[in-house]
């Protein structure tokens, strides 16, 4: 059988309601129960049937609106000053694809938050904006445009903006649906309100930045990164090595994880992150696979075809991609590279053992663009 089954196929409910199985089910929903092949072929489909949708979201038509937000909340009073990005298939978790959030979060010059932690993880990755701050468990992170950091789970965080004259804003990335459909959320309020920072800024950068690793930090036992932020230059010129170096992935271009220093292994338990670079008139194969990605123009101009619609994109602009959904990724300017980061909830899949990935099979790797 192939994934394009039906449920004419054996192994699946096909009972026929009649007056005595109506009231069967009135008796069995009177005590909280019910018949398994009522819902059967819902909740056990052939393949994965999410209910995000791709979707675009541009910045140049977001940004006004966030910066709007500055004369009409205080950031304290609103918790964060975030403009949050939901997907039309997942209002009803505040999501933009699968369990994932992501939101445009702004910060005025001079401006501050208090300390907070919470179960869900976070990320955040710099649009604009050259004060942007964060203290995580006590160290403080400077971070700039392009710039990705981590707010692991349960870590006390808190962030701000020291320039005198220019707002920042930054985009969050967060498992809050995955972490409220788990019954596993809790939030709390630092009892002093602000951290303690210490003496030296950057100082997880200072110290597992360097492809070194330093004498004793096996000791490290948290299962979160102990690099806590990844600056754009660096991070863009590994990608040229690589790029000069290797070929690359057919479907993803030179592409390259964030990782736990100590583990190779992803950032945080739940979420993962990945920068990819497309060279100039690059166009990647289509494939799918199980988990959710949202994906970030971090530099240059392209397209993407998600489940045969071609989304257009160029820096700041976000877009999703559902789980199972095929798509491709294109770089029609024959002269310049372009850069693609996002964040993913891949380890989750892996842990749990429900990765699945496939090759688009047909004309030549590449859907057909219906819309």
């Amino acid at each position: 059988m192939t994934t394009e089954q039906d449920d004419t196929a054996l192994g699946r409910a096909r009972v026929t309601d009649t007056p005595e199985l109506t009231a069967y089910y009135e008796e069995l929903g009177a005590l909280d129960a019910g018949a398994l092949w009522t819902v059967a072929n819902d909740i056990e489909p052939w393949y994965p049937q999410p209910r995000s949708v791709p979707v675009l979201w541009r910045y140049a038509e977001l940004r006004p609106l966030v910066h709007k937000a500055l004369g009409l909340v205080r950031a304290d009073d609103a918790g964060r000053r975030v403009v949050m990005l939901v997907n039309p298939g997942r209002r009803d978790v505040s999501a933009a694809a699968g369990l994932l959030y992501t939101g445009l979060q702004i910060m005025g010059p001079g401006e501050a938050m208090t300390a907070h932690r919470h179960q869900a993880a976070a990320l955040r990755f710099v649009h604009e904006g050259t004060g942007a701050w964060t203290i995580v468990d006590g160290q403080k992170l400077k971070v700039g445009p392009r710039d990705f950091a981590i707010t692991p789970g349960g870590t006390w965080h808190e962030h701000g903006n020291e320039s005198a004259d220019a707002p920042v804003i930054w985009q969050d990335g967060l498992d809050i649906p995955l972490v409220n459909a788990l019954d596993a959320g809790f939030y709390e309020v630092h009892p002093e309100l602000h951290q303690k920072p210490g003496k030296v800024v950057n100082s997880s950068l200072l110290t597992y930045a360097a492809h070194l690793l330093p004498y004793g930090s096996q000791k490290w036992s948290r299962p979160y990164s102990p690099l806590l932020a990844f600056p754009w230059e660096p991070t863009y010129e590994a990608l040229l090595g690589l790029a000069k170096a290797e070929e690359g992935s057919p479907y993803d271009g030179v592409i390259a994880e964030y990782t736990n220093p100590l583990t190779g292994g992803p950032v945080m338990p739940t979420m993962g992150a990945h920068m990819q670079l497309l060279r100039p008139g690059q166009a990647t194969r289509a494939h799918r696979h199980t988990g959710s990605v949202v994906y970030t123009a971090a530099k240059g101009r392209g397209f993407s075809v998600i489940a045969g619609r071609r989304f257009e994109w160029t820096d700041g602009d976000i877009f999703c991609v559902p789980s199972w959904a095929w798509h491709e990724h294109h770089n029609p300017d024959p002269s310049a590279d372009a850069c693609l980061f996002s964040f993913n909830d891949f380890p989750v899949m892996r842990s749990l053992g429900f990765h699945r990935e496939e090759a688009y099979p047909d004309h030549g790797g590449h859907q057909p663009v219906t819309a």
